[in-house]
Parts: structure tokens; sequence; C-alpha cells
């Protein structure tokens, strides 16, 4: 298990989306880690339970489920069995997301509406369903995981780009609506990530090699998902109570 920083001990309860592994474990691992009671969902259901019971094992209250973000009735279903367990909903982390390679000429409308589907309305179903527990309490942490693509744009990928810009604008439409309430949105736009799927993406051609790609970034070593936890873990604290609506970047450099 990743070492988190501690920032406080607290009894919050934070739900984290693609939780199962990469970015979305991690990020769970320094919320436990600071005392945050966390529910690992995600598409893989069985690989979410097992990171849960490890964390579990580590002493760490955590539960694992299957939900395909897409699905609002899945979703809604999970956020239930999680106030059941844990209580009502202080955090939300939206990591679950996919990406795409494609030439624009040839984006089929299916691949398009998929990946929006993921990554954009999936965002917004577990960020709404969440949102009433902390309107109530009238405390609130919202923290999406975007792209630093969607700042610089990126060949083959005008889909996920625009998924990924997405999440950042909704975000900040989140802050300003929501903040009034005490509920901060930011967002976490990460560079290259050794992660999962950014591995996938090497076998596959998709993404260059990582340590070639680490010398292009001004810090020389691609990004961990511990680098992207830790902004996380923080913007999860008190101690980022004014901060909202703002793009974390997490990116060694690369968009100064």
């Amino acid at each position: 298990m990743s070492a988190g920083a501690d920032n406080g001990s607290t009894d919050r309860v934070a739900v984290i989306t693609g939780g199962a592994s990469g970015i979305g474990l991690a990020t769970a691992e320094h919320l436990a880690a600071s005392g945050h009671r966390v529910a690992l969902l995600d598409q893989q259901g069985d690989l979410a339970e097992k990171s849960a019971k490890e964390l579990r094992n580590s002493g760490y209250a955590a539960l694992g489920g299957q939900v395909d973000v897409t699905d609002r009735d899945a979703v809604d279903a999970a956020l239930t069995k999680v106030r059941t367990e844990f209580g009502p909903i202080d955090v939300i982390v939206t990591s679950a997301g996919i990406d795409g390679d494609v030439p624009f000429v040839d984006l089929t409308l299916e691949a398009w509406n998929r990946l929006i589907e993921v990554n954009l309305t999936g965002t917004f179903n577990a960020v709404q369903a969440a949102v009433p527990d902390m309107i109530e309490k009238g405390w609130g942490r919202i923290i999406t995981i975007s792209s630093s693509s969607a700042q610089s744009g990126a060949p083959n990928r005008a889909h996920y780009v625009a998924s990924k810009g997405g999440v950042i604008a909704l975000t900040k439409a989140l802050a300003f609506e929501l903040s009034p309430l005490g509920i901060t949105a930011n967002t976490i736009p990460p560079s290259i990530i050794d992660t999962p799927m950014a591995q996938n993406g090497v076998k596959t051609g998709v993404v260059p090699d990582l340590d070639a790609l680490a010398t292009m970034t001004p810090v020389r070593r691609t990004g961990t998902p511990d680098d992207v936890a830790s902004a996380a873990a923080f913007l999860a604290s008190d101690k980022a109570g004014f901060i909202t609506g703002q793009i974390i970047g997490v990116n060694g450099g690369w968009y100064l």
C-alpha cells in the first residue's frame, strides 16, 4: 500500500470511482491513511473488492463494488450501499475513465458517444448522486480527474480531449454553484502517469515509451499514481477550504 501524507485524522466518507487500480486506488489509499472510510467503485468489481480487502487488512475502513458509471441506477444503488455501510458521503473523487486513439476523420459517432458517456456523463452521474449528502451537511469535496490533453490538445484523441475538457468545464460550473453551500469543486488534469491504462497504451502503440516521455518532462520522470493522489488528498482536506474551481495540474511541468 502507498504511504499517504496524513492531513489530519477525519471520520469522513469518500467515494472513489475507478478505485480498483491506478490513480483511483492510490487516492483511496491516501484518503484511508488520513482517516476516511473509503468506497472503491469500479467496473472491475472483483479487483475493486480485492483492493478494498487489502485496505481492510491494513486496518482501514474500506468497501469495494462493481459499478458502471454510465448506468445511473447502478451508481445510485452503489452510493445507497455506501451510505448504509459508512454514512453520508463527504468526498467524491471521479477517476473512472477510458481512453481512445483514432484519427478524427475516422472517428465514429459510436466511439465519440462512448468516450463522452464514460468520461463526462459518468462524472456527472457520480457527482450528482453524491452531492445531496454534502448539501445537507454544508460541507463537501468534489475532485474530478481530467487530463492535461484537455489543456493542450492531442492528435487522434478528439473524443477523449473533448470529454476531459467537459470535465474541466463541469467542475468550474459546480464550483460556482456549490461553493456557497460549503462544497468545493476542483479538477486534477494529470500528464502521463505510470498506470495500468498507460502501460496498456504503450503495449498497443497508442502511447510512446514512458521513459522517452520522461525526457520531455521538466522534472525528468513520468508521474506516479501517488503524485496525483497526494494532490487529491490535500484537496479533500479542511486545509483546502479556500480552493475551488481550480485546475490543479499534476504534470511534472509539462504545461507551465
